[in-house]
């Protein structure tokens, strides 16, 4: 059981603290409520830019590396469809350089022609690198604009199209600044050796100045219900077929969301897994083959995709896959399965927990989900899920009209 304390500053940056009196580290992680999902669909790709313009320097910080480096520092971070997080880890006697370097490019970022030129000129080459020119780097656009038509998860992280980032001017830039990195739209955790008292003094000292820019409220986008199959067919300059299939299923604030987690590892977590003894080892469809759910605060996707054995077309490849999911629907999981499943998502978690840093990252992603306390109960109610519902949810899920699916042929024109 976590210890979380919480606090509200009057411009509305929420602290959530945890502390762990084992090390004499500290975390700091900042979320920012801000993700691809947020971005205008013709001007894609902001929130990966900011990833890496926050690291540009600010007005008191021209560099954001060296202060912290100096300090016994390190630092990261990583965005997704729903928000932007920075984390750094400091020795505790030079805590107060993190909040310092957080706080200052929270209010005074160094937004320039110069600094917004590099930053975009190091995301259209990582655009280009990861996504354009390595084998199967467009799946993720693909799947999600063949699965989405409406939501904003119809766009992958890096942006829809990578002409959307180099046309960015820094007006663009400073607007989706001004907008979504004030402290009534982040979360601050504040983990490691420190005690709570100090937590919210330093960060009433470094945030509590910063005014909110705005109140906004984000508009809740429904992905309508899918009434039919969808398929998508393109031939890649790749060495083998791939195929991919994508289901709707529920947001990430609902307990549904257990159950998909659940039935992606009774699919496909380890070795023991079905669809790798069955595909993989025993008919040998697929050489490799992989189920997971996307984990997003909306109404998100249950993907499996794999690469079928050269003998084996991809209509074939589908068509096991079906037979796979149709037991989920005509038999409940046994016993044995179910709480083998359980049991390594606990351990998991266990582990997972015993990171001070890990700790941060996760109150802040519970804290934005509207439940820090959430973090205490999840391994209850993930095994709380009973086989009943995994089949009920199995039934209504798995079907026809709810999923798309890529055919990702090889080329052998061009290779």
């Amino acid at each position: 059981m976590l210890k979380i304390n919480r606090k509200i500053l009057s411009n509305g940056l929420r602290l959530v603290h945890f502390e762990d009196k084992a090390t004499q580290m500290v975390a700091l992680n900042l979320l920012y409520d801000v993700g691809a999902k947020d971005e205008n669909p013709y001007k894609t790709g902001f929130a990966h830019l900011f990833e890496h313009l926050m690291f540009s320097g600010s007005e008191n910080a021209p560099s954001y590396d060296e202060p912290l480096q100096n300090a016994g520092g390190e630092n990261n971070a990583w965005t997704n469809n729903d928000i932007t997080n920075f984390y750094l880890t400091v020795p505790r006697q030079n805590v107060e350089v993190g909040f310092w370097l957080e706080s200052d490019r929270m209010f005074n970022l160094s937004i320039n022609e110069r600094s917004v030129t590099v930053q975009k000129d190091v995301v259209t080459e990582e655009f280009k690198q990861r996504y354009l020119n390595q084998p199967y780097g467009d799946v993720g656009h693909l799947i999600r604009e063949l699965a989405y038509k409406v939501h904003p998860y119809r766009w992958p992280t890096v942006g829809r199209d990578i002409s959307h980032i180099k046309n960015a001017n820094i007006e663009d830039v400073q607007q989706f600044y001004d907008k979504f990195y004030t402290p009534n739209n982040a979360i601050l955790a504040v983990t490691g050796g420190i005690d709570f008292e100090t937590a919210v003094g330093l960060t009433e000292k470094w945030f509590g100045s910063i005014e909110r820019f705005s109140d906004f409220k984000k508009p809740l986008i429904i992905e309508p219900a899918q009434q039919e199959k969808r398929f998508l067919e393109v031939r890649r300059s790749v060495p083998v077929d791939m195929l991919v299939m994508a289901f709707h299923m529920c947001d990430r604030r609902s307990r549904n969301y257990y159950a998909f987690d659940i039935l992606s590892d009774i699919l496909s977590n380890g070795a023991s897994s079905r669809l790798y003894q069955r595909l993989v080892l025993d008919r040998k469809v697929f050489s490799s083959i992989d189920a997971y759910v996307s984990g997003s605060v909306d109404a998100g996707l249950f993907h499996i995709g794999g690469k079928p054995h050269e003998r084996v077309s991809l209509s074939e490849a589908e068509a096991a896959i079906w037979e796979e999911l149709a037991l989920l629907k005509e038999e409940k999981i046994a016993d044995y399965e179910l709480d083998k499943v359980k049991n390594k998502f606990e351990s998991n978690y266990i582990f997972n927990n015993i990171s001070y840093l890990n700790v941060a990252t996760n109150i802040a992603w519970f804290e934005l989900l509207g439940d820090v306390e959430e973090i205490n109960r999840v391994v209850s109610d993930y095994k709380s899920i009973s086989a009943e519902l995994l089949q009920e949810i199995a039934k209504s899920t798995f079907i026809p009209e709810n999923s798309s699916v890529l055919y990702y042929r090889k080329d052998n024109t061009q290779l």
